[in-house]
């Protein structure tokens, strides 16, 4: 797995979380992060799915989307 696109996809969840106050009072920052773990198939990354232990509202799972996308593309 890439090192890189891992941090630099962590990095981008952290910024999300920064920027989404709700979440400070559903779950932590490392916590955040654990719930988009990711899967590598056949050499490639797979794009994590929509966690159920937290209901997270379609604008913030989009950003998560794109922060995935623009890490390991």
């Amino acid at each position: 797995m890439d090192q890189y696109a891992q941090r630099l996809f962590e990095m981008k969840l952290a910024d999300i979380y920064k920027r989404t106050e709700w979440l400070h009072y559903e779950i932590s920052l490392e916590g955040f992060i654990n719930l988009f773990p990711v899967e590598i198939r056949k050499g490639k990354p797979v794009r994590p799915d929509r966690p159920g232990e937290i209901d997270l509202d379609r604008d913030t799972f989009l950003a998560v989307m794109v922060a995935f996308k623009q890490a390991y593309s």
